[in-house]
């Protein structure tokens, strides 16, 4: 039996990661290296995203974010913007009363000012509904921007110092976390992106001080269990030292 056949529980020492965050890439160019058009592949990606909730939930991952839609992706032309907010209704009103089932509570990260009135509804549902499940944290950054959250965080910790509920004296990592948007989240020890580029693009910033890295090839459509399990024993065999000497990988 080779490693990823092998459950990961059989390895001891080592945890499947508590928080695994990944970049959804490549959508369109897996489509294009098929002749497809680009919403095909945006399509077929919410197929491995199911994939991978499911995965996350069976491999016993505390916290799974996806970066769904980012703030710059409003550049992309109308009619691919069209298509992903169509895919997005889709998602929640087709898959929401199966993750509620499973036990899957959905947050939403990232700047909801200004979006369209069903598209902020149908966020709040998804919330709302999954409240008071205590399985797989399904994170979901929509209209996200690493940067646009740390300003914003930036911005609310100034109010709270000018209202005298913050004292300029009591700032430091910590207190300013409180003012990210998930501050009861945990850091993302694993950051997975897909389709073969080697960057965080705008994404978790903050939280990625400590998260190992692995950039893929795999196209996101084409992400899968196997996928997932095999980045997860390439996480495992790093040794992470979060500036001191060893610490075990796993958390």
């Amino acid at each position: 039996m080779s490693e990823i056949e092998a459950p990961l529980t059989a390895q001891p020492m080592f945890e499947v990661p508590r928080h695994v965050a990944i970049i959804m890439d490549g959508n369109g160019r897996w489509a294009e290296a098929r002749g497809l058009p680009r919403g095909e592949g945006h399509r077929r990606g919410v197929e491995a995203l199911r994939r991978t909730v499911r995965a996350a939930g069976e491999l016993g991952i505390g916290y799974l974010t996806i970066f769904s839609f980012s703030s710059e992706n409003w550049s992309r032309p109308a009619s691919e913007v069209s298509e992903l907010m169509g895919l997005l209704r889709r998602f929640v009103r087709n898959d929401l009363a199966d993750l509620h089932r499973n036990n899957v509570r959905v947050r939403v990260v990232g700047d909801r000012a200004g979006l369209n009135p069903d598209i902020g509804q149908l966020l709040v549902e998804a919330e709302d509904l999954t409240r008071d499940n205590n399985g797989l944290n399904l994170i979901v950054a929509f209209n996200y921007g690493a940067r646009q959250e740390i300003v914003s965080a930036a911005k609310r910790m100034g109010e709270a110092i000018a209202s005298g509920q913050l004292a300029v004296g009591d700032i430091d990592v910590e207190a300013f976390g409180r003012f990210l948007y998930a501050p009861d989240v945990p850091d993302p020890d694993l950051i997975i992106r897909t389709g073969g580029e080697q960057r965080l693009s705008n994404f978790l910033l903050w939280q990625a001080a400590y998260s190992e890295l692995i950039f893929i090839p795999t196209h996101w459509p084409d992400f899968d269990h196997a996928t997932l399990k095999a980045a997860i024993l390439e996480y495992r065999r790093r040794e992470r030292r979060f500036g001191g000497l060893v610490a075990q990988t796993g958390s």
